[in-house]
């Protein structure tokens, strides 16, 4: 599949605050056109960004109907009321649940947790979960990660006594729910000035209000932000403004002194010892939290965030990892199914969208699945398995900047129900309005999409020469982390580079080493899946590269290599 490459171009205004920049602090022209493309117009702000600080976290009683929430939740603490804190099964949910439990513990011991059952309860605020409260003598509710459309659910609640607190990040529909507080900073009324903010974000904005309120010292609740790290990373939010405030002292203070939790998991995530990354928490102790709620039960992970006891840790640990292994193999085969599904659709390649079903399938991986169908294809792809009755449901996931909730919602009179954002969502559909959803699907995507969206595109910092790849440049790219959505690793492009000596193929041919040279400077480097440029190479033929600039230690030995995304 060809891949797009765009270079970034700068305003007249961002260049000369590149300039500037250079001039100002001492740095490369390349490391003064990064600053300025993030925004950055000024030494102070560029030190500010580099160094950023829990002091610039905006007031959380700016946050609509946050004094209404703090007011019931020290009335609740106050006389002792039982207190449900209930979540989402996912990693944002779960970490926020943990986050909120591990809080309020220190304040009342009248207090349990709940999370829904994915399969029989479904997302959000459910029947079940309020009744569950009732029984057990909660009196409020505090959910997390959920509950800005659960209007009948509130009515409900409202009807038999319970109260609740809702902290969503979700887009609210036309009306809000009913509830004692609903804080959510997407609110049409909510002068908030941070917008994206994870549903862990917004309950620990209920914890800083809490702690204002009652005069905790702010160290008390920063021990919590490990777990809005994990939140951060996990459910891609814009690592911009307070997300990168706040991850940026999460992953700190988690390589600092994980919990007992977190150190089970990175043991058999195989970093324990390790400095861990965004991308480690993206990629290796996230899907582990997720497969809790995908294959058992996302109150194992809570169980796992919450304990002290390093014994039973181990054993939650190793209960999880063997989820994710089960999650990774009904993966594969949901993915291979789906594929061979699409081998014998004549129209398959013709198509501008993706959408399969099987019964078989498990409705814990269907979202998994329908990432990697978008990798394959690249186009709006839609996985869907069996529900109850004759309901049908699965997960939506798209491609660069194509709008897929907007593509569901032109169908929404053949839904029984639908939720999610741009970029991925989940439906239910009665099983005979499949073949006219695909189609009505099919064409509005064939409408609407526009041709730089059906090829996945590079977003390139800077060209650049090999010279400029050097240890300040890399220290400078270091200071700009926690990388992420809205804050991404500098991509590079490298033009005209030959082979030096050594460029080889590795790994059986699959990948490439890569020793290059402009002629004047040579850099080694790493470029997975392209292995059969090899020979090109070789044989005395310049390239150009497109990479990240990494560390790479090998054998006692440490040097900066390029790591790299595509070749042309």
């Amino acid at each position: 599949m060809d891949i797009n490459w765009k270079i970034k171009e700068l305003t007249p205004e961002e260049q000369s605050a590149a300039e500037r920049l250079s001039a100002e602090l001492e740095i490369s022209s390349v490391a003064g056109r990064i600053l300025a493309g993030r925004g950055i117009r000024t030494a102070a702000e560029a030190r500010s960004y580099i160094r950023p600080s829990l002091d610039s976290l905006h007031d959380p009683f700016l946050m609509q109907s946050m004094g209404a929430a703090v007011d019931r939740l020290c009335r609740a603490i106050d006389t002792h009321e039982r207190i449900m804190v209930y979540g989402d099964y996912d990693v944002d949910g779960t970490t926020a649940v943990a986050l909120m439990y591990s809080f309020l513990k220190t304040q009342t011991d009248n207090l349990l947790y709940y999370i829904p059952d994915r399969y029989t309860e479904g997302y959000g605020i459910s029947t079940k979960g309020i009744d569950t409260a009732k029984e057990k003598g909660c009196t409020l509710v505090i959910a997390l990660d959920c509950g800005i459309k659960s209007v009948e659910k509130m009515e409900y609640a409202n009807s038999i006594g319970v109260d609740f607190i809702i902290c969503d990040h979700h887009t609210p529909g036309e009306v809000i729910p009913a509830a004692i507080a609903v804080l959510n900073m997407k609110r049409a009324d909510c002068q908030y000035p941070y917008k994206e903010l994870s549903g862990c974000g917004v309950g620990f904005k209920l914890v800083q209000a809490y702690a204002q309120r009652r005069g905790i010292p702010p160290t008390e609740i920063y021990r919590l932000l490990p777990l809005l790290a994990m939140s951060i990373a996990s459910d891609i939010v814009p690592l911009t403004g307070e997300n990168r405030v706040l991850a940026f002292y999460g992953l700190r203070a988690l390589n600092a002194a994980p919990s007992v939790g977190i150190r089970a998991i990175m043991k058999m995530a195989g970093i324990e010892g390790k400095t861990v990354t965004m991308s480690d928490l993206v990629y290796k102790i996230g899907p582990r939290i997720n497969a809790a709620g995908r294959i058992k039960s996302g109150s194992e992970a809570v169980r796992l965030l919450i304990t002290d006891d390093e014994q039973a840790a181990l054993r939650f640990a190793q209960d999880i990892d063997s989820y994710n292994q089960d999650r990774r193999d009904y993966d594969s085969k949901t993915t291979d199914e789906a594929l061979a599904q699409l081998e014998k659709d004549p129209m398959n390649s013709s198509k501008f969208t993706t959408v399969v079903f099987s019964p078989e399938w498990h409705k814990g991986v269907v979202g998994i699945a329908a990432s990697r169908l978008t990798e394959t294809f690249y186009r709006p792809t839609i996985v869907l398995t069996a529900g109850e009755d004759d309901i049908i449901s699965g997960s939506a996931r798209s491609v660069s900047d194509f709008d897929i909730y907007t593509a569901i919602d032109s169908c929404r009179d053949l839904l029984t129900n639908f939720g999610g954002h741009k970029f991925a969502a989940g439906l239910s559909m009665h099983k005979a309005d499949l073949p006219e959803f695909k189609r009505r699907f099919e064409n509005y995507v064939a409408s609407h999409i526009t041709l730089a969206q059906q090829a996945p595109t590079l977003e390139i910092e800077a060209e650049v020469e090999l010279s400029d790849m050097n240890w300040k440049m890399y220290k400078i790219l270091q200071c700009l982390e926690p990388f992420g959505p809205g804050n991404e690793r500098p991509l590079f492009l490298c033009r005209n580079l030959i082979n030096n000596r050594n460029t080889r193929a590795v790994s059986d041919g699959k990948h490439l080493h890569l020793d290059l040279t402009d002629r004047i400077v040579a850099m080694e480097g790493i470029a997975f899946g392209l292995g059969d440029k090899a020979e090109y190479l070789q044989n005395g033929n310049s390239i150009d590269v497109c990479f990240y600039l990494e560390e790479n230690s090998f054998r006692g030995r440490t040097t900066l290599q390029m790591n790299a995304q595509d070749i042309k």
